[in-house]
């Protein structure tokens, strides 16, 4: 029988190397406009791939006639 991996007394006794962890920090991005601007923004952002609509804040007012707010929180890789 073949096998890809050694198995038994011919298996490798080192464990494969890990890579090393990324230092993380948290990065907020905001949105500001109007209610049909902000959630058009952040279907484009999604198409991208960046995040995921339900990833975003539900959109608030801002007190500023017609403008909504949106925030993302994000944990981004620092070298």
């Amino acid at each position: 029988m073949f096998t890809l991996f050694p198995m038994g007394a011919d298996a490798p006794t080192v464990p494969p190397a890990k890579k090393p962890v990324a230092h993380t920090e948290p990065v907020r991005l905001m949105l500001f406009g109007s209610l049909g601007a902000v959630r058009a923004a952040i279907k484009d952002i999604h198409r991208h791939g960046y995040a995921e609509p339900n990833d975003w804040s539900v959109p608030m007012a801002t007190g500023r006639a017609d403008e909504v707010m949106a925030i993302l929180t994000k944990r981004a890789s620092v070298e």
